[in-house]
C-alpha cells in the first residue's frame, strides 16, 4: 500500500459516498410500502427518461466493461474492438422489442422473462428453463464484478479478499433495504465519475505518450512481432467472421439477460424505452474511448500485476495504466469509478436474479398464493444468498474460472431468445419445440466450448468463444463465435420439433393466458388491473 495512500483515501471517500446514497434511495421517490416486488424489485415501475438512462446505461457497461475491453485490446488487438459493433447494433435490433415487453409486463404483471414465457406457452416447464437459464448466466456475471474492484485493489497494493468482503457486505445491506432505487440512484454518480475519467484519459494520456501517431505506432509494432493467429493491429482472413458473429450474437444476446430487462419494466412508459433505446448509443463511444486504453497501455509500456500463482492479471492492465500516467488523486477518482462501477450492476443482477427465483421458482413451486410481502421478503433473502456465492466464487475458485464462466454464460443466455424475444410476435413455435431447441443449443454450445483450445494459456478446453469450423470438417483456419453456431442449431431444432409436435397433434398452450388475444395489445396498454391469477 506504500506509496498508495492518497488513490486509496480518494477511493475510500467516493466508495463511502456512494453507499450512503445507496441507503438513503429507500427514501428517495418513496412509496408507501416497499414489500412487494413492483416497488423493490422495479422500483414502482416509475422510473423516467434520465434515471432509465443512467440505469440501464449503468447496468449494461460494468466494472469488468472497464478493466476487460481494454485488456483484450492489449492482448488481441482489433478483435476487441467487438464491442463497439455490437453495442451499436444491439439498440436497432431491441427497439421494438423491448417496448413490446414492456407493454405486455405492464398489462400482465410480469417482473421476469420466465413470467412472459409461462404465460406466453402454458408452459411451467418452458418458463422454468428459462428461469434457470437465467440464473446460471447471471451468477458469474455478479462475481465478475468482483473482479474489476480486485484489479483496483491489487493496483493499490492492497491483497487479500477482507476488502471485497467488505464493500460486498455494504452492497448487500442498502440493496436490501433500498431495492432497485439504490442502484438507481448510485447510477447518476458512477456514470459521472466514468465520463470524466475516461475524457480525461483520451486527452491527458496520449500528450504524454507522444499523441495518437506513437500509441498505434507502438501497438502495430507489437502484433506484428507476436506469431498468432488470432490477434492483430487489424483483422486477418481468420478472425473476421469470428468478429462478425461474436458482436451479433453478443447483441443478441445482452437485452436477453434478465438485469437487463429488469431496467427496461423499472421504466414509466413505452416512451422511455424508445427514447432510451435512441440515446444509450451515447454509452457506445465512451466504450470506444475505453477500449483506446488497451493501445495506450502497449505504448505506455504498462506491465500487468503477476499474481501470488506467478501468473500476470491481464485486468490489472487499466488501473495501473492510469497509476503510471495520472497524479495520485486523479488515479483514486478513477479507481473509484472502477469500483462504483462495479456496485450498480451487481446490485441490479442480484435483484433480477432474485426476482427470477421468487416468481418462477418459489411461486410456481413452493407457494403458488405467495402475497405480495411473502414474495418481496423472499426476493430480499434469495439476492443476499447471491451475493454470498459469488463472494464464494471469488474466494474459492481462480477468478479466470468465472470469467470462464461468464463466457459460457453469453452462449446460454442466447438460447433463451426463441422463446422471449420470438415469443413477443408470434406463438407459433410448440412448446415442446422449444424446449428441444433450448436444449440442444446448450448441447452444441457446450460441446463447441469444450472444443476450443486457449495456447496462450495452456488451456486445452473452454479456453475461448472462437470456434474452428475446421472441427466441422471444414478445410479453413476462420472461426466463428460458438453461441451463434448454438443459437442456430437451437432454431433449427425449435422449428422442426413445432412442425413434429403439430403434425402429431399434440396438445400446446391449453392455459388459458395462452390465446393470442391475451397479448392483443401492442401500444400503451389501457388495462390498469388485470385478474393474473391464471399467469402463474
Amino acid at each position: 500500500m506504500s506509496g498508495h495512500v492518497t488513490e486509496l483515501v480518494v477511493f475510500t471517500l467516493l466508495f463511502v459516498l456512494v453507499s450512503g446514497m445507496g441507503f438513503i434511495a429507500s427514501r428517495w421517490r418513496r412509496p408507501d410500502d416497499l414489500a412487494s416486488l413492483k416497488e423493490w424489485g422495479l422500483g414502482g415501475r416509475n422510473f423516467g427518461s434520465w434515471i432509465t438512462w443512467f440505469l440501464v446505461g449503468g447496468d449494461l457497461y460494468t466494472a469488468y466493461t472497464f478493466v476487460a475491453v481494454p485488456a483484450l485490446v492489449f492482448s488481441a488487438g482489433a478483435l476487441g474492438f467487438y464491442a463497439l459493433p455490437y453495442t451499436v447494433v444491439v439498440y436497432p435490433l431491441v427497439f421494438l422489442v423491448l417496448a413490446r415487453m414492456w407493454s405486455v409486463s405492464h398489462v400482465h404483471g410480469f417482473v421476469t422473462p420466465a413470467d412472459f414465457v409461462r404465460a406466453r406457452f402454458g408452459s411451467p416447464t418452458l418458463a422454468l428453463a428459462i428461469a434457470i437459464t437465467g440464473l446460471v448466466a447471471t451468477m458469474p456475471y455478479i462475481a465478475l464484478q468482483l473482479v474489476g474492484i480486485e484489479a483496483v485493489l491489487k493496483a493499490m497494493g492492497i491483497t487479500g479478499h477482507l476488502p471485497i468482503i467488505i464493500a460486498f457486505a455494504i452492497l448487500a445491506a442498502y440493496t436490501y433495504q433500498s431495492g432497485l432505487r439504490a442502484p438507481a440512484l448510485i447510477a447518476f454518480v458512477k456514470d459521472a465519475l466514468i465520463y470524466i475519467v475516461i475524457l480525461a484519459a483520451v486527452i491527458y494520456i496520449p500528450s504524454r505518450l507522444g499523441g495518437w501517431d506513437s500509441i498505434f505506432d507502438a501497438a502495430k509494432a507489437k502484433f506484428e512481432a507476436t506469431p498468432a493467429q488470432g490477434d492483430g493491429y487489424i483483422l486477418n482472413a481468420g478472425n473476421q467472421l469470428q468478429y462478425v458473429t461474436l458482436a451479433f450474437g453478443s447483441a443478441l444476446a445482452l437485452f436477453l439477460y434478465p438485469h437487463s430487462l429488469t431496467g427496461v419494466l423499472a421504466s414509466k412508459n413505452r416512451n422511455v424505452i424508445k427514447r432510451n433505446m435512441s440515446a444509450l448509443p451515447a454509452y457506445s463511444f465512451v466504450l470506444g474511448l475505453i477500449a483506446l486504453l488497451g493501445f495506450m497501455a502497449i505504448a505506455a509500456g504498462t506491465k500487468p500485476i503477476v499474481g501470488e500463482n506467478g501468473k500476470a492479471d491481464a485486468n490489472t492492465i487499466v488501473p495501473v495504466l492510469f497509476d503510471q500516467m495520472f497524479p495520485d488523486w486523479f488515479a483514486g477518482v478513477a479507481y473509484a469509478a472502477v469500483g462504483i462501477g462495479a456496485l450498480v450492476p451487481a446490485a441490479i443482477m442480484s435483484i433480477a436474479a432474485a426476482n427470477l427465483f421468487t416468481r418462477n421458482i418459489y411461486r410456481e413451486y413452493v407457494n403458488k398464493n405467495a402475497t405480495d410481502s411473502q414474495e418481496a421478503k423472499v426476493s430480499k433473502v434469495v439476492s443476499l444468498v447471491v451475493k454470498v456465492g459469488a463472494v464464494l466464487c471469488i474466494l474459492l475458485l481462480d477468478p479466470q474460472f468465472s470469467i470462464d464462466l461468464q463466457l459460457i454464460g453469453g452462449v446460454i443466455i442466447l438460447q433463451t431468445l426463441p422463446s422471449v424475444a420470438l415469443g413477443l410476435y408470434t406463438r407459433w413455435f410448440h412448446k415442446g419445440g422449444l424446449i428441444a431447441g433450448w436444449a440442444a443449443g446448450l448441447a452444441a454450445g457446450m460441446w463447441m466450448l469444450y472444443l476450443i483450445p486457449n495456447p496462450a494459456s495452456g488451456k486445452a478446453h473452454f479456453g475461448g468463444s472462437a470456434f474452428g469450423l475446421s472441427n466441422l470438417g471444414f478445410d479453413t483456419k476462420m472461426t466463428v463465435y460458438a453461441g451463434f453456431l448454438a443459437l442456430i442449431v437451437n432454431l433449427v431444432v425449435a422449428v422442426l420439433g413445432t412442425l413434429l409436435f403439430r403434425a402429431t397433434k399434440v396438445a400446446d398452450g391449453d392455459d388459458a393466458t395462452a390465446r393470442d388475444d391475451y397479448f392483443a395489445d401492442e401500444g400503451e396498454p389501457k388495462v390498469k388491473d388485470l385478474d393474473l391469477s391464471g399467469s402463474h
